[in-house]
């Protein structure tokens, strides 16, 4: 199991790349990740729910992904706490106080999706959460030391040296774990090293004495990891776009909403070497002379429109489409788009209804039942197909549908301003598809060219990091851990 200092550290792209490098050894190997919090979800090829990062593992492991690989996921969400989701499935809402006390009931169902996934594989690579050593949740966790206790499972401890402070981050968190889960410690890793790796060479022996348990191996930064998907809003600004600012290049605004979902439909575009993507923060005005402003997924919907109105940020949308601009919306971005977003069940939080942009001719009703599934598509315009999923709480109907962004086995979905310069539409993931993405891009400005090939890329950069890991961790000693095998294989 590989577990971190705290949050960020690492472990999501850690466990991708080990996942990668073993199964090019011939194992079978599945990622696991007992709990996540993300608002970055997949959807599985059954319509079942897991976090964005377990979802990569999977891709990196070459199996389909599964709900056993992250059995309970929390999306942060309004006024309701979290939205719990529970071997895929939507299984209530419960405040962070609420959860502590709800999670000593989830055990039962992480070991049975754990037991599953083992069942079927050579090698679980299993991923924690933030930290073991926070001291005031320790009882009922499930997901980190809770859990390796619970199954008996080996544990190696993460280092962001990027952070600085490592050799305390590493130390004091095995100072803070109890003698039984410190008996599971197998060694520590130290991520991200920048410079010179023989000047930290010193550094090792005092780690290993403090700790107890060898280092097995100092990562260096992997650069090209951006172009992978970041798990949360931590890594967004990590993930920036790769192309630079010039006259040609196409420029896209995106406004960071409060509780922004699904923010992985960015990367395609960020990874586009003529466009450049702008996360737009509070405080800063949506740039009028964009290409395309693209309204983001949210997991809370009407209270992130409330912080969009806040920003200003309706005034200078409204003005980029008098202007002549181009505007497009994602999932709950296509919601706030329209007249009205009502809430009658109290879904997202209070009952009621918010007015809202009115940039296209479409009203939303939210709803308890949760649309969940793969999607494949045809662009109404360019004719390209689209892969992709659907996840949202919510019917939207209106005239302005009547002019389809997709159709889905013939069924129109999404849905166009008369003057198509505005769009919005539920399919997440439709940038990932090469064909729609070039033809979208050219529509923004008639030189665009990109021959880029996403998902290819993205098997390049999985490769790459097997290849970056194995050159600089201890891999034998690893699966010898895994294997509780006693023998030195350093």
């Amino acid at each position: 199991m590989i577990q971190g200092t705290g949050s960020n550290v690492g472990k999501s792209l850690l466990v991708a790349g080990l996942c990668r490098a073993f199964a090019r050894r011939g194992l079978k190997v599945r990622p696991f990740k007992p709990q996540n919090m993300s608002n970055n979800a997949a959807v599985t090829p059954d319509g079942r729910e897991i976090g964005r990062a377990q979802a990569l593992q999977a891709r990196a492991a070459g199996v389909a992904p599964s709900a056993d690989m992250n059995p309970v996921l929390l999306k942060p969400e309004g006024e309701r706490g979290a939205q719990i989701i529970v071997q895929g499935a939507v299984a209530g809402h419960a405040s962070a106080r609420d959860y502590q006390t709800l999670r000593r009931g989830l055990l039962r169902k992480v070991i049975e999706s754990f037991e599953r996934l083992a069942g079927e594989a050579d090698l679980v690579l299993i991923e924690g959460a933030g930290s073991p050593a926070e001291v005031n949740l320790r009882e009922g966790d499930i997901a980190n030391m809770g859990f390796a206790t619970a199954v008996d499972c080996p544990v190696v401890l993460v280092g962001d040296i990027e952070r600085g402070g490592v050799i305390a981050s590493l130390i004091g968190t095995v100072g803070l774990l109890e003698p039984n889960e410190r008996r599971l410690l197998a060694g520590t890793i130290v991520n991200r090293f920048r410079g010179d790796p023989t000047l930290f060479a010193d550094a090792l022996p005092i780690i290993e004495r403090e700790t107890g348990v060898p280092c097995l191996g100092v990562v260096p930064h992997f650069a090209a990891a951006r172009r992978l998907p970041a798990e949360d809003t931590l890594g967004m600004d990590s993930h920036a776009s790769l192309a630079q600012r010039t006259p040609d290049a196409i420029r896209i605004a995106v406004p960071v909403l409060p509780r922004i979902a699904n923010f992985d439909d960015l990367d395609p575009l960020k990874a586009e070497p003529d466009v450049v993507v702008e996360l737009v923060r509070p405080g800063t005005p949506l740039p009028r002379d964009a290409d395309l402003i693209l309204l983001p997924g949210s997991k809370a919907t009407r209270a992130d429109l409330d912080a969009f109105i806040a920003a200003g940020w309706d005034i200078d949308l409204k003005a980029h489409v008098r202007a002549g601009g181009r505007v497009i919306g994602l999932c709950g971005g296509y919601q706030m788009l329209g007249q009205r977003i009502a809430d009658p069940a109290g879904t997202e939080g209070a009952v009621g209804e918010s007015v809202g942009l009115g940039l296209l001719d479409v009203e939303t009703t939210l709803e308890d039942s949760k649309t969940l599934a793969p999607v494949a598509a045809t662009d109404e315009r360019s004719g390209q197909r689209v892969a992709g999923y659907e996840m949202h709480m919510g019917r939207t109907s209106g005239t302005d549908t009547d002019r389809p962004f997709l159709l889905l086995d013939g069924r129109a979905e999404g849905a166009r301003s008369a003057d198509s310069r505005v769009m919005g539409s539920y399919v997440h993931g439709l940038f990932n598809s090469d064909g729609f993405r070039h033809a979208f891009l050219a529509s923004l400005k008639l030189h665009a060219q990109s021959s880029l090939a996403f998902e290819v890329s993205i098997e390049e950069t999985l490769d790459g990091l097997a290849d970056h890991l194995a050159a600089s961790l201890k891999l034998e000693r690893l699966l010898a851990i895994a294997r509780r095998e006693t023998a030195d294989h350093a």
